[in-house]
């Protein structure tokens, strides 16, 4: 069974940092895109970044490009996203989700496509 355990969120004022970590267990990741989303209230989920199973590919979304960078252990089955010069329009749960890809490169900016997510990391920011 996979499982995708997201940490690191919390609570941080306006142009403060936070890393988010997302740890794999019961699959190894070397086959798997990864990628992150976020969720506000009353909004639908939004792609945030997302890195090819060889790590030498990354997306970011609109709203955290040159602000976010996502990397990978596929040694530790870890995915983490750094995100610096947090707005408060950057609140929102955070989640990790995985989809096989096999060594293929497959656009993993599409949320329907993953095949498994973890239950997300609360991020909040005040201005």
């Amino acid at each position: 069974q996979v499982q995708l355990v997201e940490s690191g969120g919390g609570s941080v004022q306006a142009g403060g940092s936070l890393r988010l970590s997302c740890v794999v267990s019961g699959r190894a990741l070397s086959n798997y895109g990864m990628g992150w989303f976020r969720q506000a209230p009353g909004k639908e989920r939004e792609f945030v970044a997302a890195i090819t199973w060889s790590g030498r590919r990354t997306y970011y979304g609109d709203s955290v490009k040159g602000r976010a960078t996502i990397s990978r252990d596929n040694a530790k089955n870890t995915v983490d996203l750094q995100m610096n010069s947090l707005k408060p329009e950057d609140t929102a749960v955070y989640y990790c989700a995985a989809r096989y890809t096999g060594f293929a490169i497959a656009d993993l900016t599409v949320e329907s496509r993953y095949n498994y997510w973890g239950q997300g990391t609360q991020v909040t920011v005040s201005s």
